[in-house]
Order: structure tokens, then sequence, then C-alpha cells
């Protein structure tokens, strides 16, 4: 499994998906904020699917 999320996507993704988490436990939003985990699991291990699929890649090149 080859990373293919970078830096700042990384960072966004796990502050969305702590946001969105956030929200759901306070009541702001309904149960579909739970969704939250898949972006935030996405950041953290630094691999996303779809990404994998579409040939993506967010990653710095490395020389």
């Amino acid at each position: 499994m080859k990373l293919n999320v970078g830096g700042i996507d990384r960072i966004a993704r796990i502050a969305i998906g702590l946001v969105l988490i956030g929200l759901t436990l306070t009541g702001n939003i309904g149960l579909w904020g739970w969704l939250g985990l898949v972006p935030l699991a996405t950041g953290a291990i630094g691999w996303c699917p779809p990404y994998a699929i579409l040939g993506f890649n967010t990653c710095s090149m490395k020389k």
C-alpha cells in the first residue's frame, strides 16, 4: 500500500473528520456526521482507495 495522500490533504481530511464527528456528538447534525470517520481514517493512514483507483496522488515527489 503506497501513500497517496500528501501533507496538506492529510491535515484537511483529519480536521474535517474531527469537525463532523464533534458536530455529531454535540447533536448539531444527524447521524450522517459519523461519515467523518472516513476522512479521519484516510488522513491518519495516508492512503485513500478512490485516489488509488483513479490514479491521484497528492504526496510530494521524491527525487
